[in-house]
């Protein structure tokens, strides 16, 4: 199976869902990502703010940075191969990086109440 690692830009905390104002785009992938590691895919994320010394370490993230800048960021990594710069990967490239049905990415949410009107009190 292939490693993916996702290298953020600086951030509040870790998956940079906090906060007043919470940007939809880092929901998604951190929603995404947790449901990919519940599925056993192997991903890793790391955040400049929080995780500086596994920039220092990654020799290809720490080249992006010293020839790029901070710009660059977010970073995909995918079997030592960077796959994606300075936008996070969609769900659809998701799935097709990782060689995954698009169902893992997909949430269900049933909402049970009495008397709704929906077959089996699931809405």
């Amino acid at each position: 199976m292939k490693k993916m690692i996702i290298f953020d830009p600086a951030m509040c905390c870790s998956t940079g869902v906090c906060g007043p104002a919470v940007n939809p785009d880092l929901l998604r992938v951190s929603t995404v990502i947790n449901r990919l590691k519940n599925k056993g895919i192997i991903i890793e994320r790391y955040n400049l703010t929080n995780n500086p010394q596994a920039f220092v370490d990654n020799t290809i993230i720490n080249g992006l940075l010293n020839s790029d800048g901070v710009e660059i960021l977010p970073v995909t990594i995918l079997a030592g191969e960077v796959v994606k710069t300075k936008q996070y990967p969609t769900n659809a490239e998701f799935s097709k990086l990782l060689e995954i049905p698009e169902e893992y990415l997909k949430t269900k949410i049933q909402i049970k109440t009495k008397d709704c009107g929906c077959k089996g009190g699931c809405c």
